[in-house]
């Protein structure tokens, strides 16, 4: 009987961490990785070509970042399965992540066996969350602790994570591409929103949350 392999789209930036987690992946029968992005956009443009089984997103990559580039492909085929594979263990990337759609989350930390485990969950049409992450995001809901980062719209995040980052609205422009004045008007939005008075403001929120790191 022919094994039904899981076809893997696999996106993160750094050639040396695709290589590592192909070759673990391609190590047991049932699993292939068919195709590799290093960008959001590419990865996108990948999956509209070549459906895949399930995706593996990093969060933190040049031009567009993980969660907008699910985004996109989520609003291209809601089915999509897509699992962000990322460093960052925020509650803010977690939540975000699962209310666009994203089926599962674990960080690079996670043991191999885990990783395992969890595509196939996830092709099974299961959720998969990195316990230790559940947990947090468990407490947190119990002790009715709010992120006030969550008020902000998914591309209004997109912005803020770019401010936080140090980027100018020049940049952030040719990033997202919006013209000069929507990020001016965004930026002016987030800022009201989290009660903030300058960029400085918005880099700290951004480290205290676990979005960018310091």
């Amino acid at each position: 009987m022919a094994i039904h392999a899981i076809k893997i789209l696999l996106c993160d930036d750094h050639p040396m961490v695709r290589n590592g987690f192909k070759q673990l992946l391609e190590s047991v029968p049932d699993i292939t990785v068919v195709a590799e992005a290093e960008t959001g956009e590419q990865a996108y443009q990948l999956y509209r070509a070549q459906p895949v089984d399930l995706i593996l997103m990093d969060i933190s990559m040049p031009g567009m970042g993980g969660l907008a580039a699910a985004r996109h492909i989520l609003e291209y085929d809601s089915k999509a399965k897509i699992m962000m594979l990322t460093m960052y263990d925020s509650q803010t990337y977690v939540v975000r992540s699962l209310k666009l759609g994203v089926k599962g989350y674990l960080t690079k930390m996670a043991e191999p066996d885990e990783l395992i485990k969890a595509i196939r969950l996830l092709d099974r049409g299961r959720k998969y969350i990195e316990a230790s992450i559940a947990h947090d995001l468990a407490f947190s809901n119990i002790l009715g602790e709010s992120d006030p980062i969550d008020i902000l719209s998914p591309r209004e995040f997109e912005v803020f994570v770019a401010l936080a980052d140090g980027q100018s609205v020049k940049e952030i422009s040719s990033l997202l591409h919006l013209s000069p004045k929507t990020v001016g008007v965004h930026r002016t939005h987030i800022m009201k929103k989290l009660h903030t008075d300058n960029l400085s403001d918005i880099t700290r929120l951004a480290i205290r949350h676990g979005v960018i790191t310091a």
